[in-house]
């Protein structure tokens, strides 16, 4: 398939809506391209994306397409920004080790707002989380998952939870700050209820909800 390239760089957008979703189209939002005000409409497939040096200021990103496994927003800086929609397998912060493509060393989030989107698998990477507003429940966001990892592996988590999930977190990458997931996901992968995730999260203080 032969796609057309839109490029958006090397300027100044203002209090625009940007709809990003013919998915016969490769989007590339980069090289000094800054978005301040905006509203960027996704709906394509995260392959179509591309964010290597961008900066979203104070715009709000409405998701119609779940996006899957994007981790192009860590090439990406955000501050101020909204997000809605479905959101799983991403990740958002400083991670420059993730690529030697130029650009990645830039990316950073803080003050941004999850509260309107569902985030499954979604990773808070090199930046402090306290400045982000996570999604509520059935959402639920491990603080410092790599430091508490012990602590969390000494209670029991009911089905498969804790013996794939859990006993994995020391395994994430080192820049991982906090990591989002959906209960009523989860749960479905790993034979319990969102109920019995609950009464294990609400035991620790680190885990919002």
């Amino acid at each position: 398939m032969l796609y057309n390239k839109v490029f958006y760089q090397g300027r100044e957008i203002e209090n625009e809506r940007l709809e990003l979703t013919d998915k016969g189209s490769l989007y590339f939002l980069g090289d000094g391209l800054t978005l301040r005000n905006c509203t960027v409409v996704l709906k394509v497939p995260g392959r179509n994306l591309f964010l290597t040096g961008s900066r979203f200021i104070d715009c709000t990103f409405e998701v119609k397409q779940e996006l899957k496994n994007h981790q192009a927003w860590v090439a990406a800086f955000l501050k101020g920004c909204r997000f809605k929609g479905r959101l799983t397998g991403c990740d958002f912060g400083h991670w420059p080790e993730y690529s030697s493509l130029p650009g990645y060393q830039h990316g950073s989030i803080e003050d941004c707002d999850f509260t309107e989107a569902r985030l499954d698998g979604c990773r808070i990477m090199g930046c402090d989380p306290s400045s982000i507003r996570f999604p509520k429940w059935p959402c639920f966001t491990i603080l410092d998952p790599i430091g508490r990892a012990a602590e969390l592996r000494s209670v029991q988590w009911p089905g498969r939870f804790g013996r794939i999930v859990i006993e994995d977190l020391h395994n994430q990458p080192a820049p991982t700050k906090a990591l989002t997931l959906s209960a009523t996901v989860e749960a479905k992968h790993f034979e319990t209820t969102p109920e019995a995730l609950k009464a294990v999260i609400e035991k620790f203080d680190f885990i919002l909800y």
